[in-house]
């Protein structure tokens, strides 16, 4: 049994990032309990999925920020121009200053985290598969089973659990965001003269073919003048086979881009839901939920690691002071409701998705974009983008919502 003030169960974004907002990236604090309100550092335990199934693979995480950040050392690339192409090749590009967009990759995430918290005495890292998480008289106890095929018991004030849910918690409206993407390099015997704008990235390209029912857009964030993450995403009710991703990419890296021959060094896929239930963030006395699990994912776009760092430093300011360290709620309830109403439009066809986003964007500067999916806009912003889209359809939405029963999810 190894006792601890806090477990932290599962070594994602959401798990490093606790991890390290409780370190204080890797210092601990000297605070004692002499002073009233006040906790001492704590003693930290990450548990981390043993290789296979439970761990995920390599993932990017992009996201948008003020000047230099706590994790430039590890982003791949950033760029100062932001932009979205229509479906007739019209393009929306700003520089949204002072916000950048930046790109980083799981894996030196997880060393740059590990390198700054693992020097203090106060943390220690365990690989074990969780049988078993369940609040006692005087704690949490963490059950779990070792690779070895040890059992592992951990006692804990307080646990934190970022694995992802076994089912979504009941909604109105659920949709996947479902994307494929291939990292590519132009071969040096390419014979179109084309290259990546490095300073650019695309968050948008409206010029695939689009689906019957939601939408789907191309998204390229260039590494260099021949290398660029180019991803096929589609937002709908159903995943599709590998191959049909791969047929999609292919069509808009030959015949929108018209990028030549080229080869593929790295894949990446993924699935993200894109729901307005409402995730239970406390779920016991001393037990909680984190990152998307906690719903730190932004339902209208699937981003996630922004609100996941509000949501760590939250939690580890809560705790060092002696209150209650309850992770906060990533998303204003206004931000919530306004992409309620988006999902349900574009899940019922109302809308059409493609002409949606595209309005916002022709209308909306993109700074105040940003800072709207960053929760930062204020009601007479968030009304004059309401103006922005198709005001009818979206009033009837609106009305319709409150009527409506949640239930479980149908995927």
């Amino acid at each position: 049994m190894k006792d601890a003030d806090v477990v932290i169960v599962g070594a994602g974004a959401a798990g490093l990032s606790l991890a390290y907002r409780f370190m204080d990236g890797g210092t601990p604090r000297a605070r004692t309990t002499a002073g009233q309100g006040t906790r001492s550092a704590p003693r930290v335990i990450l548990m981390d999925a043993p290789k296979g199934p439970l761990r995920p693979s390599e993932r990017t995480w992009c996201f948008w920020e003020e000047g230099a950040g706590d994790f430039d050392d590890v982003v791949v690339k950033s760029w100062e121009r932001l932009c979205v192409r229509g479906p007739s090749g019209q393009k929306w590009e700003s520089r949204p200053l002072p916000w950048r967009y930046k790109m980083i990759r799981s894996s030196a995430f997880e060393q740059f985290i590990h390198a700054r918290v693992a020097v203090s005495p106060l943390f220690e890292r365990v690989t074990a598969a969780v049988d078993s998480v369940d609040e006692t008289p005087d704690g949490v106890l963490v059950s779990g089973t070792m690779p070895c095929g040890r059992p592992l018991r951990l006692r804990a004030s307080w646990v934190y659990d970022s694995r992802p849910l076994s089912e979504l918690p009941p909604a109105r409206t659920t949709l996947l965001q479902h994307f494929r993407g291939w990292f590519v390099q132009l071969s040096p015997t390419n014979d179109v003269v084309r290259s990546f704008d490095t300073d650019s990235a695309c968050l948008m390209d409206f010029r695939t073919r689009q689906p019957a029912r939601g939408l789907s857009f191309g998204y390229v964030l260039p590494l260099g003048p021949d290398r660029a993450l180019v991803e096929y995403t589609e937002f709908s009710a159903a995943t599709l086979p590998t191959d049909s991703y791969d047929a999609a990419l292919g069509h808009y890296m030959s015949e929108v881009l018209g990028l030549g021959s080229f080869d593929i060094y790295d894949t990446e896929q993924g699935v993200i839901p894109m729901t307005d239930a409402r995730f239970p963030r406390r779920v016991g006395q001393r037990l909680f939920r984190i990152g998307t699990s906690g719903g730190a994912t932004r339902p209208a776009t699937g981003y996630t690691f922004a609100a996941v760092q509000r949501q760590s430093r939250a939690i580890a300011d809560a705790y060092r002071s002696g209150g209650v360290p309850v992770p906060p709620r990533p998303h204003q309830r206004r931000s919530l409701a306004m992409d309620a109403v988006m999902l349900r439009a574009l899940d019922t066809g109302r809308v059409k998705g493609v002409d949606f986003f595209t309005g916002l964007f022709e209308q909306t500067p993109m700074e105040r974009m940003l800072r709207f999916l960053d929760g930062r806009t204020s009601i007479r912003e968030d009304l004059a983008l309401g103006f922005a889209t198709p005001v009818l359809p979206m009033l009837r939405t609106v009305a319709e919502l409150p009527l409506l029963r949640r239930s479980g999810s149908r995927h």
